[in-house]
């Protein structure tokens, strides 16, 4: 290998990231390690296409003809990535120079490991995420700082093996935004990978800065695709209950005196995240097939990961 050789294709998705996709090229014009930049532009309409002919650095755009989300994104891009490691890059996210040398030698190092997470960082130092967790109740949340091994990356900023990906069936593309990285984790769990956390690999991280976190469109991709992971790829049980109980709170939120004011309490948002669950049911179900793995491998990574 020499100094060189391209190893890592950096995939930036971008939908109307003018204002801060210049920092994310920038940063990556940066990196100590050679590599190719693809950029995603899901059809955006606010010069960003024009921003991105013009940058000195020069990346390959795959401009689509709509907006297909981050996961889909990804999804399109995976198609034209001839490198060994791909890495997910949100536009908002400027990684430190050293942040692709990092990731590399931390896969290099470990060659069980198929996914290797950065820190993000928000603008004022504080670290956001060093990878994702697993809850007792089936969520995927932020990692607090980098341990060493973690359940899942962060699709902020991660870098994977490409094959590894490919052969655990790629990215969920219908989920369109938000646990596309914890469906994928839990897959490339129960095809007996590992996933590190790499502390030397920062990002800063403008969050929300192209989705507004806290929104009914954030909560309804956050639900409806927290349900439709779990009904692809945990434990039979854990799926079904987590099905019932959503339903349950649903069902009775009118009967309570107070409620929380906030948008994942609103009892139609939950009805649709509800219906759009159900309607998605046996495509879940068709995929947790394709996944495999057995019911005792399924249980081994939930009890090891959620903590329970």
């Amino acid at each position: 290998m020499t100094s060189q050789e391209v190893r890592s294709t950096v995939v930036v998705v971008t939908w109307r990231g003018r204002d801060h996709i210049e920092a994310c090229l920038d940063a990556l014009a940066t990196q100590e390690r050679p590599h190719r930049t693809l950029v995603v532009d899901n059809a955006s309409d606010d010069g960003t296409a024009d921003l991105l002919a013009a940058h000195p650095s020069a990346p390959e755009v795959l401009r689509l003809p709509r907006n297909r989300g981050y996961a889909g994104g990804i999804a399109a891009a995976l198609a034209r990535v001839r490198t060994p490691y791909v890495a997910w890059l949100n536009d908002d996210a400027a990684p430190a120079s050293g942040w692709l040398a990092a990731l590399e030698a931390a896969l290099d190092a470990d060659r069980s490991a198929a996914a290797a997470t950065s820190v993000l960082r928000t603008s004022d130092g504080r670290t956001q995420s060093a990878g994702v967790r697993l809850t007792a109740d089936g969520h995927g949340a932020d990692a607090p700082q980098a341990s060493g091994e973690v359940f899942g990356f962060c699709g902020g900023a991660a870098l994977l093996r490409t094959e590894a990906l490919a052969s655990a069936g790629g990215v969920p593309a219908h989920f369109f935004c938000y646990y596309e990285d914890t469906d994928t984790s839990w897959r490339l769990r129960l095809a007996g990978h590992r996933i590190v956390s790499v502390p030397d690999a920062v990002a800063a991280h403008l969050h929300g800065a192209t989705t507004q976190p806290g929104s009914p469109q954030f909560h309804r991709w956050n639900e409806r695709n927290r349900l439709l992971m779990l009904l692809r790829c945990a434990p039979a049980d854990v799926a079904a209950r987590e099905l019932a109980r959503f339903a349950a709170i649903t069902l009775a939120l009118p009967l309570r005196r107070a409620v929380p004011d906030a948008a994942n309490f609103r009892v139609r948002l939950r009805m649709d995240v509800l219906a759009e669950a159900v309607a998605g049911l046996p495509a879940a179900l068709r995929a947790r097939r394709r996944i495999g793995s057995t019911a005792s491998r399924r249980r081994a990574v939930w009890r090891t990961w959620s903590g329970v």
